[in-house]
């Protein structure tokens, strides 16, 4: 008779700590306004902190969970009500339960066979949103296209981008005539993965081609077209246009309909980047940042943002999953079963660069069905309203200047005083601990950016937030 290995935690064990993790994670979000947004500590302060070695014997898990203690100096608390920079990164708790199931049952969804729920669930959920968002009927599973769950925008500009590049050179990008003569274009304002994916994808640098941009920070589709025809008139073969709805530096809103109308007149493939702002179109009022998207070969948006579902979850839709598979797909004999072979079933791992795959849909499904369609509209809303006020504040204060159309939850301003003054101003409030703020540059001045989107955010944090800034302006004016 085999003995059980005592090397394991039991399940009463497990319960136990399982019990011990949840509380921890509750009394972190009550208390989470106790801690400064911003770690203060400087480089090394925590690994100086750690002991040198691994233990050889197992701790108690008690232990390693007071180890948190020792860790919190380092954390920068994204979920905090007063996180402002960057970009909303907004989680919930249906979310970060849906996770722990998914992490609990410790599946791998390479493809349908080895957890036909991972795949099946992926597939509905994302349909549902195609509704949910007045997305174009072709990104349906029952079309010609589909939705899948990539970590990242970054990699589903990656994959948009391999797919384009295969379906422009007809599977001959290494050959001579096409290696080096593909070209790719998008704004000056765009996300710098889009740089990233062009070298990653092999076209190099030199194929990328930076599109001016009008007064309101959104491509100017007069300069694609004259990029587009001169290379052409050189000889060279454009394969990708990446339009962004929402810019991360101001929210700025690319033109989709009319980079569309040029991209299907010469054939390129259009990729459509909602990383942040996608979650608006759940919302009728804010659908006209997809104004065009009926002209978009893929799409993405991430509900990790802005959607209330924890990182990492980043929805990527194609108009045609064939020349996503085929650009993606290789498929080695210990792969094969009947389930693919039949072609009845999606297999993700065709549709993504990892061949392993977690089952990310969970918490998304988990997120739709305890907000439902209404609860996320209120909280798009009241995220907009709020930040709208914030804009208000801004335009009373003859001090400051709105840099940016601000249309969502982005809030782009400046004091009048110049580029070092708000400097000082946002290192200032950032090393309060009150208040997390980071810039940009915008017609080369330095601009603060206010970004509303977190989930416990409301209207009394922003005023605070507010009254801050203006107490610092006060403090910096008087400073010699």
């Amino acid at each position: 008779m085999n003995k059980q290995s005592n090397l394991h935690m039991t399940t009463d064990e497990f319960r136990k700590q399982g019990h011990a993790v949840i509380n921890w994670i509750a009394d972190y979000y009550d208390q989470i306004e106790d801690y400064p947004v911003l770690s203060q500590v400087q480089p090394g302060d925590i690994r100086n902190s750690l002991p040198k070695s691994a233990p050889q014997k197992g701790r108690s898990y008690e232990e390693i969970l007071s180890d948190m203690d020792q860790f919190m100096p380092g954390i920068t608390h994204w979920q905090s009500p007063n996180f402002h920079a960057y970009f909303p990164c907004a989680t919930s708790g249906p979310a970060i339960l849906g996770d722990l199931i998914s992490t609990g049952l410790g599946i791998q969804g390479m493809i349908w066979a080895t957890s036909p729920a991972c795949t099946e669930v992926e597939t509905h959920v994302l349909d549902w949103l195609v509704d949910m968002m007045a997305l174009p009927q072709k990104f349906k599973s029952n079309s010609r296209g589909g939705g899948v769950l990539q970590d990242t925008a970054s990699s589903s500009s990656l994959v948009a981008l391999i797919a384009a590049r295969e379906r422009t050179s007809n599977g001959e990008i290494n050959k001579k005539g096409y290696n080096g003569q593909l070209t790719v274009y998008t704004s000056t304002q765009a996300h710098s993965s889009i740089e990233k994916a062009v070298k990653l994808a092999g076209m190099g640098k030199m194929s990328l081609r930076l599109v001016d941009v009008d007064s309101q920070f959104a491509m100017d589709s007069n300069h694609l077209r004259e990029l587009i025809k001169n290379d052409i008139d050189n000889g060279l073969t454009p394969a990708f246009v990446c339009a962004t709805a929402g810019t991360t530096s101001s929210t700025a809103f690319d033109p989709i309909d009319k980079i569309g109308k040029i991209c299907e007149e010469f054939g390129i493939w259009l990729h459509v980047d909602a990383a942040m702002a996608g979650p608006a179109a759940l919302c009728p009022e804010f659908r006209f940042i997809h104004d065009g998207i009926e002209f978009a070969d893929s799409y993405t948006f991430n509900p990790h943002k802005w959607m209330l579902t924890n990182f990492d979850c980043s929805v990527f839709y194609v108009a045609d999953r064939k020349s996503l598979i085929d650009a993606m797909s290789i498929l080695p004999e210990y792969l094969k079963n009947k389930a693919t072979e039949s072609g009845a079933v999606f297999d993700y791992r065709d549709w993504g660069i990892p061949l392993g795959r977690r089952f990310r849909a969970l918490k998304l499904w988990h997120v739709i069905n305890y907000y439902g369609v209404e609860g996320l509209q209120e909280y798009i809303r009241e995220h907009v309203a709020n930040a709208q006020e914030l804009k208000s504040w801004v335009e009373a204060d003859d001090r400051f200047e709105i840099v940016a159309p601000a249309k969502l939850n982005l809030i782009c301003f400046r004091h009048k005083k110049g580029d070092a003054f708000n400097e000082k101003l946002m290192n200032r409030l950032n090393e309060s601990g009150k208040i997390y703020l980071t810039h940009t540059k915008l017609n080369d001045q330095f601009v603060i950016r206010f970004s509303v989107g977190q989930a416990t955010t409301t209207l009394d944090h922003l005023k605070k937030s507010w009254e801050l800034i203006l107490k610092s302006v006060d403090e910096l004016e008087k400073t010699p």
